[in-house]
């Protein structure tokens, strides 16, 4: 079983599309052709899903470009009374995007991690293919979507059908192999030397904190507020997202061997999820990953046989 998952990240989402854009140029067809199985947390969940419905890769690298300006507009700075940004163009976004389609109307395998806020629980939407537990499958993919990209403060919870309220997966499932491997394994009954996993991540953030004598690791430590742009850095929750990707990969890499592949690069500097000055570059940085790792992703998918 060939599974391809993808990192939340924000705006870093970038570096995945770009590299999975190079990869459909070159096979010439559509990603989700490579793949029995799709995963994708935030970020990667508006990617995931975009493959999934056989959308081409450069039009979601256009929509990236033109929907981030909008989606990432301060409603406030802070996030002490209300979330710094409103969800009003990434609903608006997510809508166009996958119009009416339903959960139930997608039959191949996608899973979206979220994270039941009414409950306190991790939650995974699942497409329509038979799992006993995909019995909620009749909500609107754009809705599964949004839930998975609420990342708190930031935006707010989604509200499913008044029966929950939902937040982003990436708080327990950033990197998303570990849902796919229990999910091929337990669902499918998939022997793990079976298992083979291309995950993408969304840069390799490098987040330090900096030893200082007088330090009183209040609110505006973990989430430091930059001048002149008025702006608070959502450092605290990048570090979360980086340490549960990377914790994931290493575990993977140790159950799989050599049937995982991690494609990320690491960042020159921390790249916060919604910084857009970064895109350019980010874009760049995938186009460079998938030519370094060109050779050994077309043997790992069997593309040169």
């Amino acid at each position: 079983m060939k599974v391809l998952c993808i990192d939340g990240g924000g705006i870093r989402g970038v570096f995945a599309i770009s590299l999975l854009h190079a990869l459909e140029e070159d096979y010439g067809h559509p990603i989700h052709e490579l793949f029995d199985l799709v995963a994708g947390t935030s970020t990667g969940s508006i990617i995931a899903t975009s493959v999934i419905v056989q959308h081409n890769m450069k039009d979601v690298l256009d929509s990236y470009k033109k929907y981030g300006k909008k989606i990432f507009v301060h409603q406030a700075k802070i996030g002490l009374f209300k979330s710094v940004y409103s969800d009003r163009f990434l609903r608006k976004f997510l809508q166009r995007a996958f119009g009416n389609t339903q959960l139930s109307d997608i039959y191949k395998p996608l899973l979206i991690p979220a994270v039941d806020l009414s409950h306190g629980k991790p939650y995974v939407h699942r497409s329509n293919y038979g799992h006993p537990e995909s019995e909620h499958f009749r909500v609107q993919l754009w809705d599964a979507v949004l839930s998975s990209c609420s990342a708190p403060i930031y935006f707010p919870p989604n509200n499913i059908h008044n029966q929950y309220l939902s937040i982003d997966g990436g708080l327990w499932a950033n990197n998303p192999s570990l849902v796919c491997v229990t999910e091929a394994i337990h669902h499918f009954k998939v022997p793990m030397s079976d298992i083979k996993i291309v995950s993408l991540g969304t840069g390799q953030q490098k987040i330090d904190f900096p030893m200082e004598k007088k330090k009183d690791w209040g609110i505006r430590n973990w989430l430091p507020f930059q001048i002149p742009s008025m702006k608070v850095t959502p450092k605290l929750l990048d570090l979360a997202l980086h340490l549960s990707s990377e914790s994931v990969s290493y575990h993977c890499q140790l159950l799989l061997g050599e049937n995982y592949i991690r494609l990320n690069e690491q960042l020159h500097d921390e790249i916060p999820f919604d910084e857009l000055d970064s895109i350019d570059e980010l874009i760049e940085l995938g186009r460079q990953a998938y030519r370094h790792n060109k050779k050994k992703l077309i043997r790992f998918l069997e593309l040169d046989s």
